[in-house]
């Protein structure tokens, strides 16, 4: 049997220092033209084969003597004029064939390169100030209609004023950038537009021979294919500007924090100095690229006004240097912003039917109903309390999350605290549906009471009830039936439990709700129907899969909302009775053409009469329990704390000028599962509650 041989020593070695070889620039341009010459090559090889052999004889008889018969000396091994002739003769038509064959071969390809297409997407507050950006790059695409004609000229005076009459390629251009090749290995300079807009679409950016020839036969085919404005439409959409952005749009918002439609000529000036490298001219970087950046502006204005797109009188309006911004306003996300984002995002999806795929190519502008004081005075309360929390009780602290969200009660989410840091922890806090509602969920209870009636007997009519109808409120009574005490599987009677085991006797309901008195609620719930209280809360804009079993703990709280869903559930109530889905998003445009957005509309959840009756149990709760923070507030204020059995969450929702805030504290330790954990005194005390002080700190001045 052979054995395979050993190798040589160190061979592996050397074999792993040797460095690939390179291809050279013509065997690249023969790899890239070999399958479409081949064909060409066969038949011009036949018709050489035919034509030696008729022409061979005649040929050889003429061919040139070298060195010359009858000359002496060094006058030998001049060539004559005719070999002269016959040779520049013989290399132009080589050349020409040479470039005629390159031209057949060179075809545009149907789709642009994947990055010239890639654009950004871009977020807005509701103020319609840019938000965050996300995306590989900052680009969006403009049709050349929305670019003001100074602009244009702008960028043609200062790249290629010759734009429109030139066939896609500059003779005298790439004489120059052959000239720079030769003598310094060069090989930029010499490109029109048309040349420009090819590299940036359709070809790499390696500055080789081949892709020069490739991109100056692509160019003279893409002038004959597409209209001059086509082509310089797609070059001020693919062109580099620096700040990391593409285009002409996102250079002007980078730049100037405007669309390029409200650019006026001279920042446009400006604008196209960038085009020659916006490291050299971006004046911000350092003062020798404001002088180049000044001097070229300059530049671009007075060939403006020599080629007759800028008159001397609106020249001379442009004596001071337009100082773009420090930085740039499209600033990528982080931190509060990437969880506004991802709610937005989620939303833009489903309600304007937009693929991943499609999303992920960018283009879009995302218009959210984020109110960006709202966000920061919400994010600030929360920051607060949990740097409070780490001070005071840090072992407790290092699992503890606090979810907040505001929603209006047309359905807009105008705040959402989703965490410390999105880069952190993409939990979101404020879209978390872990933790029970406990006597936060009250008011549906109550709602569906005041709107069903109760009944306490099985075949007997319905009663209806009012804030003073009169229901036992002492701890650990049993929960009734028509038919007896209700029994769990496990054959126990079932009771509530009231917050420090306090008995209240007989209580009015709206006072029951002001005081949060389980046990009123979980027979009032048994009383009305789980069903009805079940419909109810889902009417009100509690999800269905974060709903209870439809069990007596239902009526105390077994649900679990986030803490948007729980603040549009109040906020319905504040709508008298009508319900609007909660949305972040409010307009969808791509590259500045609306796309058509689901917008949800209200609908009845409840009567008016019965959300106003909660809406005034809250109200005078609220007045109750805080009345300073009334005293101080700007319009009606309603309200009610939120405390679970087993102490594991700790809630305070209220809604003030139609707008309704849930704030919810609670521990869960993400490394190992989403089970809560008891809050160890992270929720405060009732005289100073944890949520409502975040609450109010984020409605201030209440408090």
């Amino acid at each position: 049997m052979s054995r395979p041989s050993a190798a040589k020593p160190g061979s592996s070695a050397r074999s792993r220092g040797r460095r690939k070889a390179k291809p050279t620039p013509a065997a690249r341009l023969t790899a890239a033209l070999g399958p479409r010459l081949a064909p060409v090559i066969a038949a011009v090889t036949a018709f050489l084969a035919a034509a030696v052999a008729v022409l061979g004889p005649r040929v050889r008889r003429m061919r040139p003597h070298y060195p010359r018969p009858g000359r002496a000396g060094w006058r030998r091994w001049v060539p004559s004029w005719r070999q002269t002739g016959g040779a520049v003769l013989t290399s132009f038509g080589l050349s020409t064939l040479f470039l005629a064959v390159a031209y057949a071969a060179t075809d545009i390809p149907d789709n642009l390169n994947s990055f010239a297409t890639q654009q950004d997407n871009v977020y807005f507050w509701a103020d319609g100030t840019p938000m965050a950006r996300t995306g590989w790059v900052q680009r969006q695409a403009m049709p050349l209609s929305d670019v003001p004609e100074g602009v244009r000229w702008a960028v043609l005076a200062a790249e290629n004023e010759s734009f429109y009459s030139d066939p896609g390629i500059s003779a005298k251009g790439l004489s120059r950038a052959v000239f720079r090749t030769l003598g310094q290995g060069d090989t930029q300079g010499g490109s029109t537009i048309t040349q420009q807009y090819v590299k940036n679409a359709y070809l790499s950016q390696e500055q080789t021979y081949s892709r020069k020839l490739i991109e100056a036969m692509m160019a003279l085919k893409l002038d004959n294919k597409m209209s001059k404005d086509e082509i310089l439409e797609g070059y001020l959409n693919t062109s580099w500007f620096g700040r990391g952005t593409y285009g002409i749009q996102r250079a002007a918002q980078a730049y100037y924090g405007k669309d390029v439609g409200e650019l006026n000529a001279s920042e446009a000036a400006f604008l196209a100095s960038l085009l020659k490298g916006a490291g050299l001219y971006d004046p911000t970087l350092s003062t020798a690229n404001h002088a180049r950046a000044e001097e070229r502006w300059r530049w671009t204005l007075d060939r403006m006004v020599k080629i007759g797109k800028l008159s001397p009188e609106e020249r001379a309006r442009y004596r001071t240097f337009p100082e773009p911004l420090d930085v740039n306003p499209l600033y990528n996300t982080g931190e509060q912003s990437d969880y506004l984002v991802e709610l937005a995002t989620q939303y833009a999806k489903k309600t304007a039917h937009i693929s991943d795929q499609d999303f992920d190519r960018g283009g879009y502008q995302i218009y959210t109903t984020f109110d960006k004081k709202r966000v920061d005075q919400l994010t600030g309360a929360v920051t607060k309390a949990r740097d409070k929390a780490k001070k005071d009780n840090p072992k407790a602290a290092e699992h503890a999350h606090y979810g907040a969200a505001s929603v209006a009660a047309d359905g807009r989410i105008l705040a959402v605290h989703g965490g410390p840091d999105h880069r952190k922890q993409g939990y979101n806090e404020s879209n978390a549906t872990t933790v029970r509602a406990g006597s936060a969920f009250q008011p549906f209870v109550y709602a569906a009471a005041l709107e069903h009636g109760v009944r306490k007997s099985r075949d007997g009519a319905a009663e209806p009830v009012t804030g003073e109808t009169l229901y036992g409120g002492d701890d650990g009574v049993p929960v009734t039936t028509p038919e007896g005490p209700y029994w769990d599987r496990s054959g126990r009677k079932v009771a509530a439990k009231n917050d420090g085991g306090r008995s209240y006797g007989q209580i009015s309901l709206k006072r029951a709700l002001g005081l949060s008195v389980n046990t009123t609620f979980m027979q009032l719930g048994m009383d009305t129907g789980l069903d009805k209280v079940r419909s109810t809360a889902e009417a009100a804009g509690l999800l269905p899969s974060s709903l209870g079993a439809q069990v007596p703990a239902l009526s105390g709280g077994s649900s679990t909302p986030s803490a948007i869903r729980m603040a549009s559930g109040y906020a319905t109530f504040a709508a008298e009775g009508r319900h609007t889905e909660p949305y972040a998003v409010r307009k969808v445009t791509r590259n500045g053409h609306k796309v058509d957005v689901d917008t949800p509309g209200s609908r009845k959840a409840m009567s008016a009469e019965t959300a106003r009756a909660v809406q005034s149990a809250l109200t005078d709760a609220f007045a109750t329990a805080r009345p300073e923070a009334a005293a101080k507030a700007k319009g009606e204020v309603a309200g009610k704390k939120g405390t679970t059995e087993d102490k594991t969450a700790a809630w305070f929702v209220g809604t003030e000028q139609k707008v309704s805030t849930a704030v919810v504290a609670y521990r869960i330790d993400l490394s190992k599962s989403l089970e809560p954990l008891p809050l160890e005194g992270l929720d405060g005390t009732a005289a100073d509650s944890v949520p409502y002080g975040i609450w109010s700190d984020a409605l201030s001045p209440l408090g």
